[in-house]
């Protein structure tokens, strides 16, 4: 495996450039299959919750079954927005420039949507929620849990924003510093099925979680008055900006003070 210097020497010089030098079509295309993948992870995480009882088991069977989305991102390929505020680093380092990274995150970031909207139509499409006002426990669990993401307040959202995204750039850092995919699979697992039981939240799987229940909403005509579009954009408001500041100090800031800095210093 890698070295934390490593690591940062990697994410800094080969994936973040990379990243800044892609085409327009490849970040659409990647994002889009991103906002999906979440998606997919988000849709296993529901199934996993439906019909168990002990709260903490609950949480923590969600957490483990939605790791398969930053899985298929890492493993198989895609551009995810939450991912890509490492980028971060390699602007301190003066590597790409900040056009360069807002150009990513704009094109991501939109791409992401537009996958997990996909995703989460597809899914209504599906009937696996039920049908017409015969809603099942699938599609009640859907409606719980988007129904308590927008309810939580800005100030809540933020802050679980931040601490969600300092676990998921942590898992693409361990990632990274594995040299196998059975590494990456281990890297990947447990700071993501740590932030999902522990309950933080994640703009990109909100992106997908919160308009599964909408979307069975208003084809059942069954749910909270308090689940809304309005709710869906507060939440992922405060989540992305969130999860850009978590990590983008916490994270990438403090790993390029401690690790990339200090060892192009010593080298003067």
């Amino acid at each position: 495996m890698k070295t934390p210097l490593e690591v940062q020497k990697t994410i800094v010089e080969e994936v973040s450039v990379k990243k800044a030098k892609l085409s327009f079509t490849q970040m659409a295309l990647l994002g889009i299959l991103a906002g999906m993948y979440i998606g997919f992870g988000g849709i296993m995480a529901l199934t996993a919750m439906t019909q168990v009882e002990p709260y903490g088991l609950k949480k923590v069977l969600g957490g483990a079954f939605f790791t398969v989305g930053l899985m298929l991102v890492i493993i198989a390929g895609a551009e995810l927005f939450t991912g890509n505020v490492l980028m971060l680093t390699s602007l301190y380092a003066r590597k790409i420039s900040l056009r360069q990274m807002l150009r990513n995150w704009i094109v991501v970031y939109l791409f992401n949507f537009v996958g997990s909207l996909l995703i989460a139509w597809m899914l209504l499409q599906t009937n696996l929620w039920g049908m017409g006002q015969n809603i099942n426990d699938f599609g009640k669990t859907a409606i719980s849990v988007a129904n308590s993401k927008v309810a939580l307040g800005f100030s809540a959202i933020f802050f679980r924003g931040m601490l969600c995204n300092i676990l998921v750039d942590l898992a693409v850092i361990l990632a990274l510093a594995a040299d196998s995919v059975e590494g990456k699979i281990l890297g990947i697992f447990f700071p993501i099925m740590t932030f999902v039981a522990i309950g933080f939240e994640h703009s990109v799987a909100n992106m997908s979680l919160i308009p599964i229940g909408l979307f069975i909403k208003a084809a059942s005509g069954v749910g909270p008055e308090t689940l809304n579009w309005l709710g869906f954009w507060k939440n992922i408001i405060a989540a992305t900006l969130g999860n850009i500041v978590g990590p983008g100090i916490f994270t990438a800031l403090f790993y390029y003070l401690s690790y990339y800095k200090t060892s192009n210093q010593s080298k003067t």
